[in-house]
């Protein structure tokens, strides 16, 4: 599956109506394999959640049930940097497409046996060090899926549109989202009975099947015009993940930090809500799961319209503003969902999605024009994923912790915070929603002395 310059001629010799053609094909490979990968890895949170507890931890209270499960949840997260930086020294050595295809094949292949791995019960603490296992697994397939699918269609199509473009990858996200919590919505509302003693099980196996419908459509799609050239040229770099850290240091960091309003945020309206709105609230499942369902539905229109508005106003005012909100919604949030009204409860959590939309639509092609094309996959991607220690992988941990210890209010002013730290990277990452991609992002001084 190495790219050879032969194949690499192939890619930068398309026709108008064939390099048509392979914006299509990579925009639906991009979008079809995130949706996959992310339809495994919320399937895990929502079990997280909702069954987990009582099928890996049956001997702990509610309360320590939650928090062990959460603690699960939260090992894929420390596990996607990891991935990012395996995944992303051969996204840069051999090619975008080649990287994303094992990718989807681990995604896959971890996510089915999560779904026929015995409980405790049966097993003994087995049971949760397997689980655990698998959800590094998971983590290191997501870690290493982001920074190519975005820039297999980012490099692909036009590039006054790279905003719009990049963003296809992202509603992934939300589509991911749908079939997750759709499918545990489905069955827990078709068989409440038999939901937590094994159909919830039955999402999971699927993933087999979207596999398959994912591979054959990134089988499809050649390497990407900017790549190959890269190949051609024989320039591609020995150990792109050292180098970018060498030459890049300052722009990884402050992606990473760009994402404190828009992940954190988020993981605790797709996670921890779910265990806040039935243990909390005394609300049934599908309350939860039907306001994450509505609001994913709501982010999937949203997300690909801001990535295309920055096309226009640039990244960094759309993304900015998005935080912005993001710090407003903080208190609101928790306000609608203390009703433990059905209604309030979605508009609370629409509340908290809109601007999660407004960040997440422009944020790969805003995290991605700030690397060259050579180390675009490893440095993008190392960016990205750290964000996972600092921002989503502890989220529902220090929410179940801080509405213990001190109320809702201290996780409204959690989100303030994250908001605040990511309006600083806002204001020190470069806006190169105009730049030639050709040109690679000049050295910060640190970058300069490192070279």
């Amino acid at each position: 599956m190495v790219l050879q310059p032969g194949e690499a001629g192939r890619a930068t010799s398309v026709d108008e109506s064939g390099r048509n053609r392979q914006i299509r094909l990579a925009a639906a490979a991009s979008v079809v394999g995130t949706s996959i990968e992310w339809y495994d890895f919320f399937l895990y949170g929502t079990a997280a959640a909702i069954v987990f507890p009582a099928v890996f931890f049956p001997k702990s209270s509610a309360y320590s049930g939650t928090l062990a499960s959460f603690a699960t949840y939260a090992v894929g997260f420390a596990a996607r940097p990891v991935g990012a930086a395996i995944f992303g020294h051969w996204g840069d050595r051999l090619g975008r497409k080649a990287t994303l295809i094992i990718t989807l094949l681990m995604m896959g292949v971890a996510s089915a046996l999560v779904g026929v791995l015995p409980g405790t019960v049966t097993i003994g603490i087995a049971a949760p060090i397997l689980l655990v296992v698998l959800r590094v697994l998971q983590g290191l397939a997501v870690g290493g899926e982001w920074s190519g699918s975005v820039l297999l269609s980012m490099e692909w199509g036009k590039q006054d549109r790279r905003g719009l473009m990049a963003s296809w990858p992202q509603i992934g996200v939300p589509i991911g989202l749908l079939l997750g919590t759709g499918a545990m919505t489905a069955i827990a509302l078709s068989a409440e009975g038999a939901f937590k003693a094994w159909a919830w099980r039955i999402p999971f196996l699927a993933s087999l099947v979207l596999v398959a419908i994912g591979l054959w459509v990134r089988l499809k799609v050649l390497e990407t015009p900017m790549f190959a050239r890269l190949i051609e040229k024989r320039a591609v770099a020995k150990v792109p993940v050292a180098e970018v850290i060498r030459r890049y240091p300052k722009e990884i960091v402050l992606s990473a930090l760009l994402r404190m309003s828009e992940q954190a945020p988020f993981y605790l309206y797709t996670a921890f809500a779910l265990a806040y709105i039935k243990e909390h609230l005394h609300k049934t499942e599908g309350v939860g799961l039907a306001a994450v369902t509505v609001a994913a539905a709501v982010e999937l229109f949203l997300i690909p319209t801001f990535g295309q508005l920055s096309d226009r106003l640039g990244r960094r005012r759309v993304y900015a503003t998005g935080a912005l909100l993001t710090a407003v919604a903080a208190f609101p949030f928790f306000l609608l969902l203390n009703t433990a009204v059905a209604g309030l409860i979605i508009v609370g959590v629409v509340v908290i999605a809109i601007p999660h939309a407004m960040q997440y639509g422009p944020q790969s092609s805003y995290i991605a024009e700030n690397f060259p094309t050579g180390l675009a996959y490893a440095g993008s991607g190392l960016g990205y994923q750290a964000a996972s220690l600092i921002a989503g992988g502890p989220a529902p941990l220090l929410a179940t912790w801080m509405l213990a210890s001190f109320g809702w209010q201290a996780i409204s002013v959690y989100i303030i915070a994250c908001a605040v730290l990511t309006l600083s990277a806002v204001a020190l990452l470069p806006d190169r929603s105009k730049a030639d991609l050709a040109v690679a992002p000049p050295l910060t001084p640190a970058g300069r002395a490192a070279g």
